[in-house]
């Protein structure tokens, strides 16, 4: 496909035949799934299959993440159909990338939807496949890394965000946005001595023993020796990215549930997540995006592009393996 296609292709989400290579299709028309992928239920042969998590139960303050993953892939249509820039391969030319669509639950039964997630994430590994979740609340990542541990054994966590989420809370049929971690590591299913969160600012006493490098750490220090101190922690034990977008100063994502200043800037992001290139990622997620409190789309641009960085990180790791 070259540019001059745009003029003869639209919707490819649906009618391209394979799962591989760009599509060049007017940014501003067309079906919008992630990164212009196939829209399929047919995960045969698919490397990374993106799926999307409009669950919105708990976030403090300000609702609306539900509508996460439909603005992320709208924002993705504005991304350049090349090979995402600084990376020296084009995932999306290399790798079998289809767009999985959204969980189905019964919003009125909250209690089914965390086995419904993991019974979802499930199918997706069971078909030999990564994931590259779109939320949702933050709370989405524990019945996915149940869905990761019950395949890797007890996963690294690396966490980006403005909170550490390791609030206790013992009883494990809760859902809250801002305990899970806590969970993660007292059911066994996260190794806290070889996870770490970058980017926190809000004080918790007890980070149930997780590797923190706070904001400051990271301004002070910069993105390279960031990286560097986060491999070191994670050494080359398979690890999950779990992405909440108020890692990111609200200057740049103002669109998320629990705005902290003193954040991360999308400068320090990109050279982060694409220099860690070389982790054992096995998955990953972004979360958080609340489009109704952004009216620019901004936050949902950011999404967008941390997505589409888990998938060449997972591609990196999938073509050096």
């Amino acid at each position: 496909m070259a540019l001059e296609d745009a003029a003869k292709q639209m919707d490819m989400a649906f009618t391209r035949e394979d799962l591989k290579g760009p599509s060049y299709e007017l940014t501003f028309g067309g079906a919008t799934s992630f990164l212009r992928r196939k829209y399929t239920k047919d995960l045969t042969g698919v490397d990374i299959a993106v799926t999307g998590v409009p669950f919105d139960q708990a976030v403090t303050n300000r609702p609306g993440t539900r509508l996460g993953p439909r603005a992320i892939r709208e924002a993705s249509a504005l991304q350049a159909p090349d090979a995402p820039y600084g990376w020296d391969f084009d995932v999306l030319s290399e790798f079998a990338i289809a767009d999985y669509g959204d969980l189905a639950f019964d919003y009125g039964h909250v209690s089914q939807f965390p086995a419904a997630l993991t019974a979802h994430i499930k199918t997706i590994l069971d078909a030999g496949a990564a994931s590259v979740v779109l939320g949702g609340d933050h709370y989405i990542s524990f019945p996915i890394l149940k869905a990761y541990a019950e395949k890797y054994g007890p996963i690294s966590l690396l966490q980006f965000d403005a909170h550490t989420d390791t609030w206790a809370d013992d009883d494990m049929d809760r859902i809250d946005h801002g305990t899970m971690f806590y969970k993660a590591v007292k059911s066994g299913i996260v190794d806290p001595a070889t996870s770490v969160q970058v980017g926190i600012r809000t004080t918790n006493e007890d980070t149930m023993g997780v590797n923190i490098i706070d904001a400051r750490e990271v301004h002070e220090k910069g993105p390279q020796a960031t990286v560097a101190k986060i491999k070191e922690i994670l050494g080359d034990r398979p690890c999950y990215l779990t992405f909440d977008i108020d890692a990111l100063d609200p200057a740049f994502a103002p669109g998320t549930g629990t705005p902290v200043w003193g954040g991360l800037t999308a400068a320090q992001t990109s050279i982060m997540l694409r220099d860690l290139a070389g982790i054992n990622i096995m998955g990953g997620d972004v979360v958080e995006v609340s489009p109704p409190f952004d009216t620019t789309g901004a936050t949902a641009i950011a999404g967008a592009h941390v997505a589409t960085e888990i998938l060449s990180l997972l591609g990196h790791r999938m073509r050096t393996a």
